[in-house]
């Protein structure tokens, strides 16, 4: 089941993020991220979660008139809006996760966020985050990546080391290499195929393709 979490982040409307919001089979709102999928894409939400702070009166208006589902948690806890949804995806079945508008704001949300989707990895569900010009995956084991020759790829160790990575379709390969937390030599490739290819066999890596308009 693909499942897209939208969150509070700053964002704008843009047709990809919309046909990735609509595209998804379950659709989960982190708290305010429900004004942003009122206000950019007009398609409700199945389940709304989180303190619901962030909610404006038009917004828990479209939400009740939508029948969404509303989970809501003490405004003090020790999880942020967007890990509940993502621990909701998870409970619920999720093969898939991809989030939108998770990043923009504080530094340390966007940080928080980005690591967040180690806890997908760790759970063996591809998850993502997705913007206008860019995704960034949390991978274990393999990814495809489609695109342009010329986009950047960017490898980027979450863990104290990646093992065992091979790439294909990228100008400067890795065979059976290791990347190191706070070495940053994976990043800037570049695709040379219109699908590349990455697999390791130790490690959680971000890998980030920086898509053209």
């Amino acid at each position: 089941m693909k499942v897209a979490i939208i969150t509070n982040g700053q964002m704008q409307y843009h047709s990809r993020l919309e046909t990735l919001w609509r595209a998804a089979d379950w659709r989960i709102a982190a708290n305010g991220g429900a004004v942003n999928a009122r206000r950019h894409f007009a398609r409700a939400p199945e389940v709304l979660i989180g303190d619901l702070d962030s909610l404006d009166a038009d917004t828990r208006a479209w939400c009740a008139a939508h029948r969404v589902e509303m989970i809501q948690h003490p405004r003090e806890k020790d999880q942020t809006d967007l890990e509940l949804a993502l621990d909701l995806a998870l409970t619920r079945g999720a093969t898939e996760i991809t989030l939108l508008g998770a990043l923009g704001g504080r530094f340390d949300q966007m940080l928080a966020n980005v690591f967040l989707l180690v806890k997908a990895a760790q759970a063996r569900v591809l998850a993502r985050i997705a913007e206008i010009d860019f995704d960034a995956w949390v991978v274990w084991e393999h990814l495809a990546i489609a695109g342009r020759i010329g986009e950047i790829v960017s490898l980027i160790p979450l863990t104290e080391r990646v093992e065992g990575i091979a790439t294909r379709g990228l100008r400067y390969p890795l065979r059976n290499e290791t990347l190191y937390l706070a070495a940053a030599r994976g990043v800037s490739n570049e695709l040379i195929a219109e699908r590349a290819e990455v697999t390791l066999t130790r490690g959680v890596l971000l890998i980030v393709h920086l898509t053209r308009a």
